[in-house]
């Protein structure tokens, strides 16, 4: 991993170097753990070339099923090996135009991604969230805390479409949303980023949200605008300014970062003559509801017509499909 100077003090980068060789150890370990099942699989198979066995045969049968899906889960773990790849995620949704048709299906998405977390055992935090006019949400951002959150997650950035018939149309017509996800790595104290204090803009504003303990009545949100860039982060979350302020700024750690590798992704794909389409029209997954059912991930074409499932928070083998595509 390249270090920009000036990016880590001493402390800093001996805790990334300790933090690394922790990970790559436990990949060592896992990949000889499979190994030893391999060579005993292999053994109970030449046994049963020699005599077979109706009930060891069963055995090496699910215990050959069981081993595929640890070396799957091994595979994306050699994926996941990003410099912030085992890091918690900050996840953004923004429904696009359309009103109340798009809102609704940002608060769809919303409880897709909770119900994905909660499966996985990941703690989600709501940050930051502004409630729609009629239903939905006009935006809202989670804190998603687990192993390799971030990594996980960053399958899901993009554009996503839904196609149904409108609960909101009295006419029973068949709509087209968009919502945009947005996700970047969550840094803590151990990560230095240089942001100069004269390069940002803070406003303080009354918290507002869906109720509940997070939201209160006084002027403790916060917004931070990063001018050079136009980055906007803002946090509600707690009760304090202060810690409003302090976890804002994690944000803003985070989106400064993401804004850097896509600039440098910019640059190689300048370089490679890819050029790529910047807006609603550049969609990564389609959710079709009507005229039949399906959802289907327009960069690696995994599909399913589960669409209930995927709703409810099945959304791994996308992020799957997304992350072997990374290595083809």
């Amino acid at each position: 991993m390249m270090l920009e100077p000036g990016f880590w003090d001493d402390q800093q980068g001996a805790q990334v170097i300790i933090n690394e060789s922790n990970g790559l150890k436990a990949i060592v370990n896992e990949y000889n753990d499979l190994l030893e099942t391999y060579e005993n699989l292999d053994m109970t198979l030449e046994l049963l070339r020699e005599e077979p066995d109706e009930e060891l045969q069963e055995e090496l049968g699910n215990e050959l099923v069981e081993f595929q899906q640890k070396m799957g889960n091994f595979e994306l773990q050699l994926l996941l090996s990003g410099p912030y790849d085992q890091n918690n995620a900050i996840l953004e949704l923004h429904p696009g135009a359309g009103g109340t048709e798009s809102q609704d299906w940002g608060s769809m998405l919303l409880r897709m991604y909770t119900r994905w977390a909660e499966k996985r055992g990941f703690k989600v935090e709501t940050v930051d969230y502004l409630p729609g006019d009629e239903a939905g949400i006009k935006s809202v951002t989670l804190s998603i805390k687990g192993h390799n959150a971030y990594g996980y997650l960053q399958a899901e950035k993009g554009v996503h479409r839904l196609v149904r018939i409108s609960p909101f149309d009295s006419s029973g017509r068949r709509h087209t949303s968009f919502v945009s996800c947005d996700v970047m790595p969550e840094f803590d104290d151990n990560i230095e980023i240089d942001i100069r204090t004269e390069d940002l803009k803070i406003d303080t504003y009354r918290a507002t949200g869906a109720g509940g303990q997070h939201i209160n009545t006084t002027d403790s949100a916060v917004r931070i605008t990063h001018v050079p860039t136009g980055t906007v982060v803002q946090c509600q979350a707690e009760r304090s300014q202060i810690k409003n302020r302090e976890k804002a700024m994690t944000m803003l750690k985070g989106k400064l970062y993401q804004l850097e590798i896509e600039k440098q992704q910019a640059q190689l794909d300048e370089i490679r003559g890819e050029q790529k389409e910047i807006g609603w029209g550049s969609q990564i997954r389609s959710y079709v509801f009507h005229p039949y059912s399906m959802v289907k991930d327009h960069r690696t074409n995994e599909e399913t017509g589960n669409v209930g499932a995927v709703m409810d928070g099945d959304v791994d083998p996308f992020i799957h499909a997304y992350l072997r595509s990374k290595i083809g």
